[in-house]
């Protein structure tokens, strides 16, 4: 893979603009298509606005010292925003970015089953739908997938690749090695509604409003905890290596007392940390969990992640020198 790679997104709202942001920084040419129909002077609106949004992310990363300035006319020269589906012709990888509507899906994947080479790859960026059934509607679901980008995809390293039950195995690795080589850091998952992090994040979220709602603490003491407290460790260390890490039992005991305190099910412990409490595989302490840590250099493996965790917390200047 090299910057040579054809880049295509139908698609030119919020999350295009963003793709083309990625991949333009990254030195790859990219075309934006604007697949809806419109009046030649909404097109060109919507052109100007496209690059100015693009423009003020760049000017964003100039301002916090990210990238020189200089640079900024050659991004926006590798970033084309068109109707014409021609480009589609000689697309290598095709993102589809419309709106979250089963008939925009339909229309647009459509559109680019008649126009792409036989060989393109194509990626939906939806965030909620199944990627088997937006399959259904595209001309070879075997160079089908979902990729996943979280908002502002530019800054955001996570994207969830969902491959579908007929994706080729090296769609999936051709498409992790070019998020890779533009700096992104890829996730495969089964197809699951969520994905991973949305899943994740609408328990959380919920949570949050329920707190509120309990008068158990105030809106901004919430964003306090979750930014000092839940932020920083999720930040050093993964949500299931955290519960090895603290240990499953830990995990077992606070659910159980949360489910009775609380008459909440939703507390109570999945089957796999009640296994893991039957068995003795509790994490770090019993040398098995989530992860085997047989054979694993346990020091350097702790000083490791206190090192990410210090290293927020000076970021933050919030690692004080004794008094």
């Amino acid at each position: 893979m090299t910057a040579s790679t054809t880049i295509a997104v139908v698609g030119a709202g919020r999350m295009g603009r963003g793709l083309a942001h990625v991949f333009a920084y990254a030195g790859h040419q990219i075309t934006l298509i604007d697949s809806k129909p419109r009046a030649d002077a909404e097109h060109e609106a919507l052109q100007a606005e496209a690059f100015a949004d693009i423009e003020r992310s760049l000017a964003s990363l100039v301002e916090f010292g990210a990238m020189s300035a200089a640079k900024v006319p050659d991004i926006l020269g590798r970033i084309a925003v068109v109707r014409d589906t021609g480009p589609l012709a000689a697309a290598e990888v095709v993102f589809e970015a419309v709106p979250e509507t089963m008939d925009a899906k339909r229309e647009a994947l459509a559109l680019i089953s008649r126009h792409v080479p036989p060989e393109a790859i194509v990626a939906s960026a939806t965030s909620s739908m199944m990627v088997d059934e937006l399959a259904a509607m595209i001309a070879r679901p075997r160079r089908f997938l979902n990729a996943h980008w979280l908002n502002p995809a530019y800054l955001i390293p996570l994207v969830e690749i969902s491959p579908g039950k007929e994706t080729d195995a090296s769609v999936v690795e051709y498409l992790e090695g070019l998020l890779k080589e533009v700096d992104k850091v890829p996730v495969v998952c089964a197809a699951s509604p969520g994905f991973i992090v949305p899943r994740l994040q609408a328990l959380a979220m919920n949570e949050a409003a329920r707190l509120v709602e309990e008068g158990v603490a105030t809106p901004a003491a919430i964003d306090t905890a979750t930014r000092f407290g839940l932020g920083f460790r999720f930040a050093a260390m993964g949500v299931i290596e955290f519960i090895d890490w603290g240990g499953g039992d830990t995990l077992y005991r606070a659910s159980e007392y949360l489910r009775d305190r609380l008459g909440a099910e939703r507390y109570a412990p999945p089957e796999s940390v009640r296994e893991n409490m039957k068995s003795g595989a509790i994490g770090v302490k019993s040398g098995r969990g989530f992860y085997d840590y047989e054979g694993r250099d346990m020091d350097r493996y702790q000083k490791e992640t206190l090192g990410r965790l210090l290293t927020l917390l000076h970021h933050h200047d919030l690692l004080k020198p004794p008094a």
